[in-house]
């Protein structure tokens, strides 16, 4: 049922995605400034320029298939995933993207963390990049089951270690509170799932009055996707330059970028085009750009956004609180009401894409954790 896996995207789509980007009509899109609502038009087209110029997806590819893709079916779901063995004396690492990133924000921990001794797993969430067609919406509940029948089959009953951000964490935390005996311990740089009521002093209920205010104007995308994905998805099916200006704006808006004199981030300090380019081509030429978007629909139909009232996760918890400037970190006494608490570090830089943005960081961090709960389990 495992299978090595080559990525081979064929010409006719790379041909038919060229022919989109050269034919995208500028002159239909005017500038209301910056990024003052929304993604830079400046900064997109610099993109786009090199898209069109520079950038090589065969040399891109090749570059990529000499990391340890396989594929194999969980319940009837095609989930692609990166396997580094290490020699078996460390426990096995889970580590889960979100949107919309990619598996590849974890490329920087393959060989340190597999040289320790883990085996380290990296899936395309279903929907994501090559964990494509998907069968039906999946929301994060569910992908959670599927990433840890994912983990049985490679590795058995074996305890094992999950790492992940954005939908990463919300579904490693769904891992933890329904499978807590399968996991030496969950490390996450984003915590956002609790029960509905957790919040009960007026220190905790001002800081999610704060960050719903934050959210409020940042996540219009999330309420399209969730209630409406299938309409988006026919105009971003058809556009690449579209796709990639919907992606772009998240790169530029969460991660922990300095601004411009204008208050846009300076993108181009952090991430480059071939950089951020690569993973837009996850999106674009699978395709996967409508089906990863499934995910948030998913959520409102399982109603996974929440724990269940009086939740309490026993398993081992980490966290890695980076700096995001949407999504701001949670505070320890309030994560502690609801999460077994046994390992938490306050991150000095480093926003949504911690992995992507600050690699040694995170890797520092979730070592220090993998060493702490097995040192626990001693």
């Amino acid at each position: 049922m495992v299978a090595p896996y080559a990525i081979n995207i064929p010409e006719e789509r790379l041909a038919a995605i060229a022919t989109k980007i050269a034919g995208y009509d500028w002159n239909q899109l005017p500038d209301a400034g910056g990024w003052s609502a929304g993604v830079g038009v400046e900064d997109l087209r610099r993109l786009v320029v090199y898209w069109q110029n520079d950038f090589d997806w065969r040399d891109v590819e090749r570059r990529l298939n000499r990391l340890p893709n396989f594929t194999t079916e969980i319940q009837g779901e095609r989930i692609h995933y990166l396997h580094k063995r290490g020699d078996g004396s460390k426990p096995p690492v889970l580590l889960l993207h979100g949107w919309p990133g990619s598996y590849l924000e974890f490329e920087p921990l393959l060989d340190p963390l597999s040289s320790d001794g883990h085996d380290v797993i990296v899936p395309s969430l279903p929907g994501f990049a090559f964990s494509t067609p998907i069968t039906e919406v999946i929301g994060p509940r569910r992908a959670a089951e599927l990433m840890h029948q994912l983990m049985v089959q490679l590795f058995r009953r074996t305890r094992y270690v999950v790492q992940g951000g954005d939908w990463g964490a919300h579904i490693a935390s769904w891992i933890a509170n329904e499978r807590p005996d399968a996991l030496l311990g969950f490390h996450i740089n984003m915590v956002s799932i609790f029960p509905k009521d957790a919040a009960t002093s007026a220190e905790e209920r001002d800081f999610m009055a704060r960050r719903a205010a934050i959210l409020d104007w940042e996540t219009g995308y999330n309420h399209e996707q969730e209630t409406r994905p299938q309409t988006l998805g026919v105009a971003m099916a058809d556009s690449p330059v579209g796709a990639a200006g919907w992606i772009l704006e998240k790169f530029g808006k969460w991660a922990d970028l300095p601004k411009l004199a204008d208050g846009s981030p300076d993108i181009w300090s952090k991430f480059s085009e071939e950089q951020l380019l690569t993973n837009i081509m996850l999106y674009v030429a699978p395709p996967s750009v409508v089906t990863s978007t499934w995910i948030y629909h998913g959520k409102r139909l399982e109603g996974s956004e929440w724990l269940p009232s009086g939740t309490h996760v026993r398993a081992p918890m980490g966290v890695a609180a980076f700096p995001d400037p949407v999504f701001l970190p949670t505070p320890r006494s309030f994560v502690e009401k609801t999460y077994n608490v046994v390992h938490w570090t306050d991150m000095p830089r480093g926003g949504h894409f911690a992995a992507l943005e600050e690699p040694a960081l995170m890797l520092a961090d979730l070592r220090a954790f993998i060493a702490k709960v097995m040192r626990g389990r001693s």
